[in-house]
């Protein structure tokens, strides 16, 4: 549970209906030795998958890194953080 220190952050990944996709996103959380606290993924319209990975208690610089990480990503179109 995120205590009141800590604010929780979604990342927001928009990539190619690629079966590895959700494997390579939540790959940059494990070699970070992060564990998400939520992981959603829906295949929406023009085969685009939509992947939400809810974390709480990371530096800002850290949550700047995973999401450049994932940008990187083969078959990542987008990623990007914000509160919720």
């Amino acid at each position: 549970m995120c205590s009141t220190v800590f604010s929780l952050f979604r990342l927001q990944v928009v990539a190619d209906a690629d079966p590895h996709a959700l494997a390579r996103v939540l790959e940059r959380f494990q070699n970070s030795n992060v564990l998400p606290r939520r992981v959603s993924a829906e295949v929406g319209t023009n085969d685009i998958l939509h992947i939400q990975v809810d974390v709480c208690g990371l530096a800002d610089e850290q949550l700047a890194l995973i999401a450049a990480l994932v940008r990187r990503a083969p078959s990542i179109v987008n990623a990007y953080w914000h509160r919720v």
